[in-house]
């Protein structure tokens, strides 16, 4: 699954904390610039504003003004420089310009205290002249900056850069990782009557030894681990330790094979009861248009309404279409802010919604309605006789609604892909001090089939709590239907990707058979059936391939389906999962999701979240044991035992995410700002390495490796709405599979 954002400005981040090891031969050939060849792209250099730059025969060339008072006010530069306190840096390049000018050379800390390494005055001439200097940072930082500043020119002149190259440093690109103890367990807490597994890296051939001690540090239980052998994932040479037969509750357990500890867990009764509380809860604290009120959310998330118009932001009162695009304005207040950016987009977000009303869908049908009840959620709608989750789902269906091309214009029914800023805005940016102007981006069949299908879905869960919410939604998803019949293929272009993700498909078929699914659910229309024509595979499903939502609908409602369409969908739910169920099991950490092509992608832990709730589907129908297992082993993952030893869950567990890519929760940059609220997920181990943080630190990674926890890693480590709606999926499943 590919998502989005990019950050703006660069600000100081945590320094560095891998260990120094002995200075090789070689170092001062580490190179630490990216693409300084400038052969076929600019990215990751920059320019400032006023300093217009572009490709020309290979070189960076940039258009620099007069008029400029500071010699930092024109630059060119590149961020996420990783330095180590102590270690030589040479810099190398060649520059030439239309008329002689100097240009200062520097490399520092972009805020505040501004350590610098070196700050160089290089004289530039017409012909290409090359340059060599040589600083020593006394820093230990992963986010420097390398910058060619010309500003205070008294006439404008075109400078060029070609062959940039900084090298120096002890630890080579990738290298100095260390993910702690061998012993690798869900650092949050297993339940009392489910798996309790850890992974352990170790390289023995035979079985080993295994302690478990209490928070006393007495051994309760002893075993040996079964050799699982190697993990292609992640190279590593796994054993498993099952102590699933402790049933005693308590905190600060830990596992011990040899001298090596796991970080500390619990066993409880029900660990999951606070994780999913936490997982949904994050849905408000995204919430645009509204304040996130301290009473609610905590005085630290509290904010002011994001987007409502309110100066300096331009707000989503009334919002006009992309120019030449359209030629009116909606109101689409409300909604989600999407991810790291403070785009809503509706293909996104009706997965997400759909989510939230599947799992309470799912409550009901399994006879747990009291686990996802009102007054479960700390949000403004609590105790108001409606389900929590269904409060929650409402404020994004709200928003999808308003996203609906009006009666009367020429694509009327169909529904705007997106809304977002015309530019990036800078990392961080609260919402109510962004003042970017905001776009309609043009209607897409995918996202009206994207709203016919949560719409449907809507009118059923709403039917009995608000009877006009539920006609509403039930009249556009009809009305988008229609729309989407009659312009089949509207797409949203790739290149639309400046200030918000492009969120591009262009292969819909899968979105009908959805939307038809949902509408039969919801109406018993039998021309909807022809329409369901996609089938659940080992692919799964994500927000651009959502075939397998028909199959998953059809088994969580058997009764409003034909019963031959319900004997193979759940033949073919089974068939999946038990291949969900063979992954996870084959592997020495136990992820439900194994590449074939051995690559994790961008959000990866997000098709962990979804392979698992397949799984939980498959509990539901079977009552397997095998399947709840394989469901709550899944969260182990999520939760720390892997590969690197991480919770990729802020507030879940020793070593837990905490410095996602948000514009929001950005304490990295600004201590004043928070961490994401607790119960928030990282993308996760993302092999392409697609953001220039990523591909400085975790060059060579292992694919399960392949993550860090940085706030400019947008790639590996940023939230979104989809992702956190499977994870909550999961979590109230698990909580109620705990209860029983």
């Amino acid at each position: 699954m590919f998502h989005k954002t990019r950050w703006g400005a660069v600000f100081l981040a945590p320094v560095l904390t891998v260990a120094l090891a002995a200075t090789p031969a070689h170092a001062a050939d580490y190179e630490r610039v990216l693409n300084g060849t400038f052969d076929s792209v600019k990215a990751p250099w920059w320019s400032s504003a006023n300093t217009p730059s572009t490709l020309d025969l290979g070189r960076l060339c940039a258009d620099v003004p007069a008029g400029t008072v500071n010699v930092w006010d024109s630059m060119i530069g590149q961020n996420d420089i990783p330095l180590e306190a102590g270690r030589p840096y040479t810099l190398r390049f060649t520059a030439s310009a239309t008329r002689d000018v100097s240009l200062h050379a520097v490399l520092q800390l972009p805020t505040a205290p501004f350590t610098t390494t070196l700050n160089k005055t290089a004289a530039v001439t017409t012909t290409p002249k090359a340059f060599q200097f040589t600083g020593t940072s006394t820093t230990a930082n992963l986010h420097a900056q390398l910058s060619f500043q010309q500003g205070g020119a008294a006439q404008p002149f075109t400078l060029c850069l070609d062959d940039v190259s900084l090298t120096g440093g002890a630890i080579p690109p990738g290298g100095g990782r260390d993910f702690g103890s061998p012993v690798r367990t869900n650092q949050y807490g297993y339940a009392i009557h489910g798996p309790k597994k850890a992974s352990i890296v170790d390289a023995s051939a035979g079985p080993v030894e295994w302690r478990l001690r209490d928070s006393s540090g007495a051994v309760v239980k002893t075993g040996r681990t079964h050799v699982q052998g190697t993990d292609a994932a992640s190279g590593d040479h796994v054993h498993i330790a099952d102590f699933s037969s402790v049933h005693r509750a308590g905190t600060g357990y830990t596992l011990a094979v040899g001298t090596a500890t796991s970080y500390p867990f619990a066993i409880a009764d029900n660990p999951y009861t606070a994780l999913s509380k936490d997982t949904l809860g994050y849905f408000y604290d995204v919430r645009s248009g509204t304040p996130i009120e301290a009473t609610y959310a905590g005085d630290a998330y509290a904010r002011p309404a994001g987007h409502a118009g309110v100066a300096p932001d331009k707000g989503d009162t009334d919002v006009p279409c992309l120019p030449g695009t359209c030629d009116y304005s909606l109101d689409v207040q409300g909604g989600w802010y999407d991810a790291g950016d403070q785009g809503k987009y509706v293909v996104n977000g009706a997965l997400a919604a759909w989510q939230l009303m599947d799992s309470y869908e799912r409550s009901r049908g399994q006879g747990d309605a009291a686990g996802l009840r009102d007054g479960l959620l700390s949000i403004p709608e609590n105790h108001n006789g409606v389900p929590d989750v269904l409060d929650e789902s409402r404020w994004e269906m709200a928003f999808l609604l308003s996203m609906q091309v009006p009666a009367g214009e020429p694509l009327a029914g169909m529904v705007h892909h997106k809304v977002h800023d015309l530019a990036w805005s800078a990392l961080p940016t609260q919402p109510d001090q962004d003042s970017q102007p905001r776009y309609l981006h043009p209607p897409s069949t995918a996202a009206t089939l994207n709203l016919a299908a949560a719409g449907a879905q809507c009118a059923r869960v709403w039917a009995r709590y608000d009877s006009a919410f539920a006609h509403t939604c039930l009249t556009a998803a009809e009305t988008a239907w229609k729309a989407a019949l009659a312009h089949p293929d509207v797409y949203a272009p790739s290149s639309d990707s400046v200030g918000g993700g492009a969120y591009a498909d262009t292969e819909v078929s899968d979105e009908f058979s959805w939307a038809a699914t949902e509408l039969y659910a919801a109406t018993h229309e039998r021309a909807y059936l022809s329409h369901i024509d996609t089938r659940i595979t080992s692919a799964g499903f994500s927000w651009r391939d959502t075939g397998a939502l028909a199959d998953l609908t059809v088994v969580r409602l058997p009764s409003r389906f034909p019963a031959h369409m319900v004997v193979a969908a759940r033949k073919r739910v089974l068939a999946v999962a038990d291949g969900f169920v063979r992954d996870e099991r084959s592997q020495g950490y136990p992820n439900p999701d194994l590449p074939t092509d051995g690559a994790y992608v961008w959000g990866s832990n997000s098709i962990t979240a979804n392979n698992s709730m397949v799984i939980a589907t498959a509990y539901d129908i079977t009552h397997r044991s095998n399947y709840r297992s394989a469901a709550l082993e899944s969260l182990d993952y999520l939760l720390g035992r892997n590969a690197l030893n991480q919770s990729f869950v802020t507030g879940y567990g020793t070593q837990a995410s905490h410095n996602q890519h948000n514009r929001i929760w950005a304490h990295q940059i600004d201590p004043k700002l928070p961490s994401p609220p607790p119960g928030s997920l990282a993308g996760g181990p993302d092999s392409a390495l697609q953001d220039p943080v990523a591909q400085q630190n975790l060059v060579g990674c292992a694919p399960a490796t392949c993550y860090i926890d940085d706030i400019y890693s947008y790639s590996t480590n940023e939230v979104a709405i989809n992702w956190n709606s499977a994870f909550a999926w999961v979590a109230a499943f698990a909580a109620a599979a705990s209860a029983r």
